[in-house]
């Protein structure tokens, strides 16, 4: 059994089999909540899925807070387990929701990117171009930002259509880390993908006080 966690979007927490029947898919999409949220959603996953092999943790790109929640969650939670976690790009995730829907339906799925809002009038997106034999989505190239005025003007010259992701399945970020370890593949690396720096900083110089 792999938990996946994700909170680049809303609070998200699922349990799958290895063979990706899900056992427990429990969402909160207040995009702003994640620590209030994330440990009852972690306790009802757990009961469905008492003794996980893994924990899949979506790396982003997100806000930095959001993504900080649940990646902490997951890695104390693997820690605690003693059982590995696997990152993998949150858009990975939902690429393979968009593709085996496509393919439930017999529907051809052409280039599209996964597009999320990364605040500050930008978007993120991942561009993606088909399914692989090991079942993933094949992705081109890195999560990018670009400004809003902008995107629609660069998925056209990618070539892709456009995809708007308000939520990411923590069910298909699982599913997505299970692909990767019966195929022997890394997703992502451990560092989170913020793509910006934070939005608070350390002061450069402790400020002199006067008597």
């Amino acid at each position: 059994m792999i938990i996946g966690i994700d909170t680049s979007l809303g609070t998200a927490v699922a349990a799958i089999a290895r063979d990706g029947e899900i056992a427990a898919d429990e969402q909160s999409a207040n995009p702003l909540g994640h620590a209030e949220v994330i440990g009852d959603l972690l306790a009802r996953a757990v009961a469905a899925a008492p003794e996980p092999t893994h924990v899949a943790i979506g790396m982003g790109p997100g806000p930095f807070t959001g993504l900080r929640v649940g990646i902490a969650t997951a890695r104390a939670f693997a820690l605690g387990r003693g059982i590995p976690a696997v990152p993998v790009p949150s858009h990975d995730g939902v690429a393979l929701g968009v593709l085996l829907a496509d393919a439930l339906t017999g529907t051809e799925t052409p280039r599209f990117a996964v597009v999320t809002d990364a605040r500050r009038r930008e978007f993120a997106y991942s561009v993606y171009d088909g399914i692989d034999d090991d079942g993933l989505p094949i992705r081109v190239g890195d999560a990018t930002l670009s400004p809003r005025d902008e995107l629609d003007a660069r998925l056209a010259e990618a070539g892709a259509a456009r995809y708007d992701a308000t939520s990411v399945s923590a069910a298909m970020i699982a599913l997505a880390a299970a692909r990767a370890l019966d195929a022997g593949r890394e997703l992502a690396g451990p560092e989170p993908l913020y793509l910006r720096s934070p939005d608070v900083v350390a002061a450069h110089a402790p400020k002199r006080v006067s008597a």
